[in-house]
């Protein structure tokens, strides 16, 4: 690269010299050939051969891909402005529905590339077009699409996870409307293009699970550089330039560049595969400021639908420096802090050498319909102030209700009030149709069944396994056909809730329902756990038609979480509808409840840092409940040690939705509902006013906090009187800063003192009197996490002895007390029997003063 002087090199030097060449040129010249490759003119008489040497087959020479007998096309000599692509010179128009199924040779992550360009016909004006684009599992990629609308967009791009042996896109015209398509790609793609993690800005820390995302490429930008066309792409990407409205402060910056032969490629980190050399031999850098302390940062923006998380991909390559460590900086992403003090030559041991990273932007995270990512030099002082970048990518992921566009998010691709407005009217008729009919079903089956249920002793189902990802099916409950093919089968099929399991399957996996097997008991049934194939354990629920115990629980859990996906939820497998079974099945949680774990059984005792973990994983599923799952969020309402499973991995997951209520509306404050839930940790603002927020779930998990911590139950009638409920006797010992006399004594040792004073503000903000002065979800799991790095961090330092004595010393302001009208609490003499399920006794006053509460 010009950096430095000459060097004499020694035989071994130089034959590890030629080593490093031969493999820099294997990795730069890599290529990847795809094993499906579908490419596609539609509607044009002969095939097409682009400059970059692929050929698209004729759509009309090709109709074995297409399932339709229309014929209509449209054709033309001219092209939209700045495009030459002679796919778009015709098209394919579909009067009614229309589907190109493609077989599929490897199953994994495929490339799907949509043309849209609205051509002149002498009976169809193309820009009026309004349809729908899906995948035949219900994907919608397009809804109420209109060019007119999109103007500036004719190119749409994803990457699909295609789980079967063969693929198929479906474009449904609106009613009196007709759609089109210019061209398709439909091509495999490298699966480890999207790694399975990536880190998060808000609230920070790791997004599992990625790769089984399906996103949309919203934006590919190549920083400092031209546009990269598919032919200078191994994977046929298009790469835009900075220079085409992203860059915010183009005075502030700097491009510089190198040759492309010399950026290197380390192994095991970024590949060609993951962008060309091409994106990172420029960059934008600071320009020289004129002033001595250089304060700025360097700003792109691009605009992106609200309600969707996205995928944020950074690439950078240090072409600036002279030498190792003398470039470090800070990289956000819509404000937060994705990395501070980025070093990329101690990342990549190099200069010019390629390195990317991912972060996972939250939905909440997004602002006015933008995400902005911005460099600038951190505060450092022993370098000159810079900072660099390459590249970026933004990919919205699939939101719960598998969709990536449409009446599914909150964006609104027709802000005139278009068909958009009609479509959602619509919507919601039919939804609220569909409620109604399928509550008068259920009423009538409940009349006509007089036998009793299964279990008449009460015992109630603890929930170990609540479906994650199923689709809305509450018309199971009302499938009493004894055909071989019930309604509920067809419904099932249709939302693709899972694997379609045979009944003897099931029957064989539990061996014959053997009691044995039982591992839950509730109003609706059991449950049992089964092995499928080559020792796979599932939970299987089957349903008992003939009670209506616990239907309404059932029901809340299918229909709330229909739309719902996330790793710290349990998730949904599939189900078996044969001969009016109603069977759902759920994955396995080998560990069961926390509370087993921590008190009450035999089980070896979690360490202090299993806790810790298992704490931000409940706390990131209840987040995920709160803000990223129904528009109006979801509120759990009966959060407990109990309702937390973990699986062999002792990663938690939330469960039992079955007291589940959807949160308030942008225009409410809470949701005004009868009380339920679990004494000792209902919210006692929620108890008195019957006015349920998200905050009764952060008080909730307040006491499972420190439930975590003292290892005893949140109510416990055989102590004595001031230490009966958990969280009082907690807040106590806060107060008077000895909470350290409280916590298990098999953990006492190995507690750093900042870890734990973490933990307690956390766990004591949550236990706030009045909900508006508690955290949000959101605020509890940062807390958490910070009080995670608190701990490795001083085991770092300073490994605990054996036999050292747990030194930690809470000193926390005493917090200031409420004035005398407003410190109201649940009445002291209020006499509470429970048992491990919270069934309450309620034979004092203040329960006659509420008649709608029900326990659990």
């Amino acid at each position: 690269m010009g950096r430095g002087g000459g060097h004499n090199f020694s035989p071994s030097s130089m034959i590890t010299f030629l080593l490093i060449i031969a493999f820099y040129s294997l990795t730069t010249n890599a290529s990847f050939t795809p094993s499906d490759n579908y490419l596609i003119d539609c509607g044009s008489p002969q095939n097409t051969i682009l400059d970059d040497g692929r050929t698209f087959k004729s759509d009309p020479q090709s109709v074995s891909f297409l399932s339709t007998d229309e014929n209509i096309f449209a054709t033309t000599n001219s092209l939209p402005q700045n495009t030459s692509l002679p796919l778009y010179k015709t098209a394919r128009i579909f009067d009614t529905e229309s589907i190109y199924k493609f077989l599929v040779f490897q199953q994994g992550r495929h490339f799907l590339r949509l043309y849209f360009y609205p051509l002149q016909h002498p009976s169809y004006n193309l820009t009026n077009a309004v349809f729908t684009v899906k995948t035949a599992d219900g994907l919608v990629l397009l809804h109420d699409f209109s060019p007119a609308n999109n103007i500036d967009s004719y190119y749409k791009e994803y990457l699909i996870n295609v789980a079967s042996d063969d693929f198929s896109l479906c474009f449904s015209p609106l009613k009196k409307s007709f759609a089109f398509v210019n061209g398709i790609e439909f091509v495999s793609a490298p699966n480890e293009l999207v790694p399975d993690s990536a880190a998060t800005v808000f609230p920070v820390g790791v997004f599992n699970g990625v790769a089984g995302y399906d996103m949309q490429v919203v934006h590919r930008v190549n920083v400092g550089g031209p546009m990269v066309s598919p032919k200078n792409d191994t994977l046929s990407r298009t790469w835009l330039s900075d220079t085409d409205g992203y860059m915010k402060f183009p005075k502030g910056d700097k491009v510089v560049s190198i040759d492309p032969s010399l950026v290197v490629y380390p192994a095991g980190g970024a590949t060609p595969l993951i962008a060309p050399n091409q994106v990172y031999s420029s960059a934008g850098s600071m320009a020289d400021s004129g002033v001595s302390i250089a304060n700025f940062n360097l700003t792109w923006e691009m605009d992106v639908d609200p309600g969707f998380n996205y995928l944020v991909r950074l690439h950078f390559c240090d072409i600036l420096s002279a030498s190792l460590n003398s470039l470090y900086f800070n990289v956000y992403v819509n404000g937060f802090t994705g990395v501070s003090g980025l070093d990329l030559s101690t990342l990549t041991s190099g200069l010019a050498t390629a390195y990317y990273k991912d972060f996972v932007l939250n939905a909440t995270a997004v602002s006015n319909g933008m995400i902005r990512v911005q460099v600038g030099p951190s505060d450092l002082e022993t370098v000159t102030p810079n900072a660099i970048l390459n590249g970026l990518e933004i990919m919205k992921m699939r939101n719960s209700a598998g969709s990536l566009d449409g009446v599914f998010s909150s964006k609104s691709h027709n802000s005139r009030g278009g068909p958009r407005t009609t479509t959602i009217a619509e919507a919601i008729g039919v939804v609220i149709g569909i409620i109604v009919l399928l509550i008068l079903i259920v009423s009538l089956i409940r009349r006509k069944n007089n036998a009793k249920g299964y279990d008449e002793g009460g015992n109630s189902f603890t929930s170990w396994f609540l479906p994650a990802n199923a689709s809305y099916c509450s018309s199971l409950l009302s499938s009493k056909s004894k055909s071989k093919t019930s309604y509920s089968s067809v419904l099932f099929s249709k939302v693709g809730l899972g694997k379609s399991f045979t009944f003897n399957e099931l029957k064989e996996a539990t061996k014959n329902f053997d009691e044995s097997a039982v591992i839950g008991v509730g109003g609706f049934g059991k449950v049992y756990i089964g092995e499928i194939v080559k020792g796979t354990k599932l939970a299987i629920k089957r349903g008992n038609a003939k009670s209506s115990q616990g239907i309404n629980e059932f029901l809340t859990e299918i229909e709330l979480l229909s739309k719902l996906r996330h790793r710290h939820l349990v998730s949904l497998i599939g189900y078996c509808d044969e001969n009016s079974e109603m069977i759902l099945v759920y994955e396995y949680m080998a560990n069961g409840p926390l509370r087993d774990h921590i008190y009450g059984s035999s089980l070896p005792t979690l360490t202090w840092r299993q806790r810790l973990e298992i704490s931000i994983g409940a706390a990131r599923g209840l987040h995920y409940l709160h803000t990223g799952g129904l528009s109006e969020g979801i509120i759990h309402r009966d959060v407990k040690t109990t309702n937390i499973l973990l699986d062999e991995n002792f990663v938690a997951k939330v469960s039992d939705f079955g007291l589940s209520k959807t949160g308030p509306t942008l225009d409410q404050t809470h949701v005004s509902t009868a009380v339920k839930g679990s004494f000792g940790y209902l919210d006692p603002e929620y108890f008195r006013r019957q006015q349920l927020t998200e905050k009764s779930d952060v008080y909730s998990f307040g006491v499972v906090l420190f439930e975590i911590l003292c290892a005893r139950p949140a109510l416990d009638p055989t102590l004595p009187r001031e230490q009966v409920n958990l969280a009082e006797w907690a807040m106590q010992k806060q107060r008077k800063g000895v909470i350290e006399m409280i916590v298990d004594p098999t953990i006492k040792k190995t507690i750093s003192s900042e870890s734990l004073i973490k933990y307690v503000e956390a766990a004591e903000k949550c236990l706030a009197e009045y909900g508006v002065d508690r955290p949000s979800m959101g605020d509890v799991l940062w807390n958490l996490e910070f009080a995670l790095q608190l701990q490795d961090a001083s085991m770092q330092l300073d490994p605990p002895a054996e036999d050292d004595t747990c030194k930690a010393k809470v000193k926390i302001m005493e917090p200031e007390k409420p004035k005398k009208d407003e410190d109201k609490t649940i009445d002291s003499d209020v006499s509470i029997l429970i048992n491990d399920d919270s069934g309450v006794v309620m034979g004092a006053p203040l329960f006659n003063k509420i008649q709608s509460f029900e326990g659990r």
